[in-house]
């Protein structure tokens, strides 16, 4: 579909709930939906990434397919979540990364990965590029690759990336933020975040209308957003392992590879196994998930972003486990390599929606916010 179709079919859904009502108590979306009856561009935008896809209101609504209606509302807002991302990337020419997703994460990381063995080739004369045998001592990992490279790896994909998306996130909010300043300057900003942030770790509107998602069919369940939660959770965890790495490396002068009950590593380990957690529940419920609420190209971007996650989770993990093994040189290319491709695509990948879905948040708790003060 165009773009221009894919707002009509939103709007002209959208429309029908809205003269319908039945929907409005499942979550945020509907009374947002009702708030802004003229469904401008803008509007679509902000009630695309407000939807978290619970699917409740697809198998409660009475005019779903097969009726002549056809209302369908998560395939809908669906694209138009999609289309948010195609219209606000940045640099505009690599918006088409984010059509082809799983071909641009498999050709990506099997470069990056080739550039690392060939990276640890040039560096590593004497030893072939690789570490020959057990090396268990202190600094091995930086005998195979020097810190300062793997500090270049992570910084200049990390910075690009944090531009890249940094613009699209910035064009996405100012399409969609509150027009109307006079009224709003009477909010307090630090409620709306607050609430905003707890709506982001409790995942609220995964609930649905309370009782969870339809994540299969129209049986409901929790399970997506707990998965969620722990993918949120590897994630800084992780991130924490290398905050703690690089303290035991600049203010210890210690190198890795550092003990098992090291805080880097133990935190690495718990991050990397919470990773595969949600990687393969996420990946279960999708696989198994009735497609017609359900847009492919939303799908092929989920599971892309999913497959490259769990291959840097695993190879981190692999690297932990066979690391005082001859096979620690090319596991370490192999992690290293997925991490730089994890880093590059991530204004190009699924990762983007969350700070779409943090602008929506926001963009409702100040509506919120704005309400209980008009009406105190």
């Amino acid at each position: 579909m165009s773009a221009p179709e894919i707002r009509a079919e939103a709007r002209r859904a959208l429309g029908i709930c809205d003269a319908c009502g039945y929907c409005n108590g499942f979550c945020d979306l509907f009374e947002a939906a009702r708030r802004r009856p003229a469904l401008t561009e803008a509007d679509l935008a902000h009630l695309a990434n407000l939807c978290h896809a619970c699917r409740n209101c697809f198998h409660a609504c009475q005019y779903a397919p097969p009726h002549v209606f056809a209302v369908n509302i998560p395939l809908a807002l669906a694209r138009m979540r999609h289309q948010s991302y195609l219209d606000h990337v940045w640099p505009r020419a690599l918006a088409p990364l984010l059509n082809r997703p799983v071909a641009t994460v498999v050709w990506v990381t099997l470069g990056a990965i080739l550039l690392l063995f060939g990276l640890m080739l040039a560096v590593a004369p004497a030893n072939g590029g690789v570490t020959v045998g057990t090396d268990t001592g202190v600094g091995a990992f930086y005998r195979v690759l020097p810190w300062s490279a793997m500090v270049w790896i992570g910084v200049l994909p990390l910075g690009w990336s944090a531009l890249a998306i940094g613009i699209g996130w910035r064009r996405y909010w100012t399409l969609t933020r509150p027009k109307d300043t006079v009224a709003n300057e009477a909010v307090q900003p630090g409620r709306a975040l607050w609430s905003t942030l707890a709506d982001i770790l409790d995942l609220r509107n995964l609930r649905g209308g309370g009782p969870g998602c339809n994540d299969l069919d129209a049986r409901f369940s929790h399970w997506r957003r707990r998965l969620h939660q722990t993918l949120l959770s590897g994630l800084g965890l992780s991130f924490a392992a290398t905050l703690a790495a690089t303290l035991y490396h600049h203010g210890l002068g210690l190198e890795a590879p550092y003990p098992v009950l090291s805080a880097p590593v133990l935190l690495g380990t718990l991050g990397g196994l919470a990773l595969l957690v949600a990687v393969l529940g996420l990946g279960w419920i999708e696989w198994r998930a009735d497609p017609a609420p359900l847009a492919p190209e939303a799908r092929r971007l989920d599971r892309a972003f999913l497959g490259l996650l769990s291959v840097v989770a695993g190879s981190g993990l692999a690297l932990l486990v066979w690391r005082s093994t001859p096979a620690m040189a090319p596991l370490l290319g192999v992690h290293l390599g997925t991490v730089l491709a994890f880093f590059l695509l991530l204004p190009y990948s699924k990762f983007v929606h969350s700070g779409y879905r943090a602008i929506a948040l926001v963009r409702e708790s100040l509506d919120r916010v704005s309400i209980r003060r008009d009406n105190a």
